[in-house]
């Protein structure tokens, strides 16, 4: 019987294992800060967010031309969706930036558990010192991320077309950022800058939007989107174990040895 391969896995894959990973002893430890962070931020926001429903949906319908109000029906689930998707997105980068060293922490303490090689216990100092260095990605990701997420924001106030098009665009986009946010962490442990970490990342887009857009679909479902942070953080280390690390690993030899003829 033939075995499958890593680099056959898909997304869903990916995904799934998070979920299981998550529960490995040693590993259960390095999950609970991630997911206290994630149920007191994402958990209130989503409280707050549904009180908030009865009052936003018929403000919003109210800008919609009369010409388009045979559309209302197929509108106003759009609506809510458009704001779900915002909403979660937004509070889920707020909870990242403030997880984000022991996000990183989970991820490499994975990464030895994976490939047999366990990490060293480097203590709270070390995190402290390394927090520096992670908020500088977290603001490359939030330069690189901002731009796009403004002009898509932009097609929301084009009635009728825009209404109908942004939801879909932005849940595709939120998918590829998310698929980002959370395949950085091990990458950014290695070092692996930010330009090279999504160049690798679209050598694979349609396996990292399958990803992605679980993590955007869970995100927006309550009680599951709590626990959503550390899964990713798990799923996505696996990724870069059976598919990133060796591929990256073996482009540095490549561009090593390159360097050394030239100089001859």
């Amino acid at each position: 019987m033939a075995t499958v391969q890593p680099a056959s896995y898909n997304g869903i894959h990916y995904f799934a294992q998070g979920w299981k990973l998550i529960r490995l002893p040693g590993i259960r430890r390095f999950v609970i800060i991630p997911l206290l962070v994630n149920i007191i931020l994402l958990g209130g926001a989503f409280v707050w967010l549904f009180y908030r429903l009865n009052e936003w949906i018929p403000r919003l319908m109210s800008h919609v031309p009369d010409w388009l109000q045979w559309l209302s029906y197929l509108l106003w689930p759009l609506t809510v969706l458009s704001i779900v998707l915002v909403f979660s997105y937004f509070f889920s980068t707020i909870a990242n930036w403030i997880a984000a060293p022991f996000c990183g922490l989970l991820a490499e303490q994975l990464e030895g558990r994976l490939t047999g090689r366990p990490m060293p216990d480097s203590g709270w100092l070390a995190l402290v010192k390394d927090i520096p260095r992670i908020m500088k990605r977290e603001w490359q990701k939030l330069a690189w991320y901002l731009p796009r997420a403004l002009g898509l924001l932009l097609l929301y106030f084009i009635p009728g077309f825009g209404q109908t098009v942004a939801p879909v665009l932005w849940f595709l986009f939120s998918a590829w950022m998310l698929a980002i946010q959370y395949c950085d962490y091990p990458f950014d442990n290695h070092k692996v800058s930010f330009q090279k970490m999504r160049a690798a990342l679209r050598q694979h887009k349609t396996d990292n939007m399958q990803f992605g857009a679980l993590v955007s679909l869970f995100t927006m479902i309550p009680l599951l989107n709590l626990a959503i942070m550390p899964v990713a953080v798990c799923g996505a280390t696996a990724m870069w174990v059976d598919r990133y690390r060796n591929q990256l690993d073996m482009h540095e030899a490549g561009s090593s040895g390159a360097k050394q003829v030239s100089k001859r």
